[in-house]
């Protein structure tokens, strides 16, 4: 546009400055001066064209350009509304889902509550009956007393023992109530816990819409599978004679010299759970804590109560053990490879939830030693929780500032907080974080002290014991 006006403004110039020059060379040849003047007047039209042509050319190229990125960034954005719009309508369809949810959860306390606050007054219509008649059995029983000394007649007989089973009958519908009522309030606290879950859950979801876009129910107690009868022997098969003559000897020899573990003490007579000193063989003497039961006695290795420990400890620590036996403690990797290098042991975990539910699994297993890094094989025998460690998988012992899985970019121990032996970070983690129902954030959720089989829910536990036993007293010979 420029160059436009410049030539229109040079146009007249040009013009008058022909004018003038054909005027004082008015003696030549008029027809040829106004040949000439014509094509030059043609030719600067023809460079002005041109030039413009020129201008017009890099201006419509320009424009082009503009607009295709113009139509570029548009496309971009209409992908991203798009996709956003998806987005959000996922999200609303999610939150329509868990309020429909949680209404149906609330009617459904509702009615609970009505129904227990029926029952309770039925129940308290129950006692007052219950008085009444007992009131009734002792005036009975003041004219049985009276009557002890003429026979009683035949009706009055009739009449009290149709009342005492009367009453009889009486309590045995308020104990079935009474049942009822508690697995009410058990269903209650369900229905609790899964509106507190749901809650938090739309909290989540509304969150995410304003800036962009127990441990729990108890599952079914899985059948327990009969603990099979361990015959592990070391060395040759021996006879019945020999096996009398080797439970002689191992006893004769607890009596005589520390004890290999708190099995033998119990042989020899120790029967009550407490610290004890032992000495496996090839080892130099310590103390463990020896819990009797089931006929038997049980070395712990691994105790948590009420978290008073810590147990995100060094590779050091957990080596050699840290804690009160009497209290929370870990017995140490290096005793207990010197407990289980003498013969076949069986692993008992013990679980309780902050329910009071309490569970338990055992294994057959084996433990390596430290150039191993004291890797660990399970195989499951039986047990009222479903197994969440894996079976028949070599598992190295790691801990936050020695982990030792080199298969996986996250430091295990690090990201969940306490030395064991993880396999692809599961969720599972004995020595984990000791953290309360209330705990709900997902951080202190994979660090916490869970139980997680692979296909099921989280058992938030309060306390876990870990005890090991030999599956034979041969296997110490």
């Amino acid at each position: 546009m420029k160059i436009i006006l410049v030539l229109l403004f040079m146009a007249p110039l040009t013009l008058s400055a022909d004018k003038d020059y054909f005027s004082v060379d008015s003696a030549e040849s008029p027809e040829t001066k106004s040949r000439f003047a014509m094509l030059d007047d043609v030719r600067i039209l023809a460079n002005g064209l041109l030039q413009l042509g020129h201008g017009l050319k890099d201006f419509v190229h320009k424009t082009k350009g503009q607009m295709n990125d113009i139509f570029q960034k548009l496309y971009i954005f209409d992908r991203s509304f798009y996709e956003l719009s998806l987005q959000t309508s996922e999200i609303k369809e999610e939150e329509e889902q868990l309020r429909q949810t949680t209404a149906r959860l609330q009617i459904n306390n509702e009615e609970i509550k009505n129904l227990s606050q029926e029952m309770n007054l039925k129940i308290e219509d129950l006692i007052q009956n219950k008085i009444q008649l007992q009131e009734k059995v002792w005036g009975l029983e003041d004219k049985v007393t009276k009557l002890a000394i003429i026979q009683p007649l035949m009706q009055e007989t009739k009449e009290i023992s149709s009342l005492k089973a009367f009453v009889e009958q009486q309590d045995n519908d308020i104990k079935q109530l009474l049942k009822t009522v508690e697995d009410q309030h058990l269903q209650l606290d369900r229905q609790h816990n899964q509106i507190m879950e749901l809650e938090d859950k739309l909290n989540h979801i509304e969150f995410q819409e304003l800036t962009k876009d127990s441990f729990t129910e108890e599952q079914p107690e899985p059948e327990t599978n009969p603990i099979p009868v361990l015959k592990v022997t070391a060395g040759r098969h021996r006879s019945d004679g020999e096996t009398s003559s080797l439970r002689h000897d191992y006893t004769t020899r607890c009596n005589h010299s520390a004890a290999p573990d708190c099995t033998a003490l119990y042989h020899s007579s120790e029967q009550f759970s407490g610290v004890y000193t032992i000495k496996p063989s090839g080892s130099e003497a310590f103390d463990v804590y020896c819990e009797m039961k089931f006929g038997t006695s049980w070395t712990v290795i691994q105790k948590r109560v009420d978290g008073s420990l810590d147990f995100n400890q060094t590779w050091d620590a957990y080596t050699k053990g840290f804690g009160d036996l009497n209290e929370e403690f870990w017995l140490g990797l290096n005793k207990t490879y010197s407990i289980t290098k003498q013969g076949d042991y069986i692993l008992r975990i013990e679980l309780q939830d902050w329910k009071g539910n309490k569970r338990h699994i055992e294994y057959l297993f084996s433990l390596g030693g430290p150039d191993t890094n004291y890797t660990l094989q399970l195989s499951r025998i039986s047990g009222s929780i479903p197994n969440a460690l894996p079976e028949q998988t070599e598992l190295q012992f790691s801990t936050a500032d020695r982990d030792v899985d080199t298969k996986h970019d996250s430091n295990c121990p690090e990201n969940f907080l306490g030395g064991w032996w993880h396999s692809e970070c599961e969720e599972t983690n004995l020595n984990g974080k000791y953290v309360t129902p209330r705990s709900r954030a997902r951080l202190d959720r994979r660090k916490g002290l869970y139980w997680k089989p692979k296909k099921g829910r989280y058992y938030l536990l309060k306390s876990t014991k870990i005890m090991i036993h030999p599956t034979d007293l041969k296997s110490f010979d």
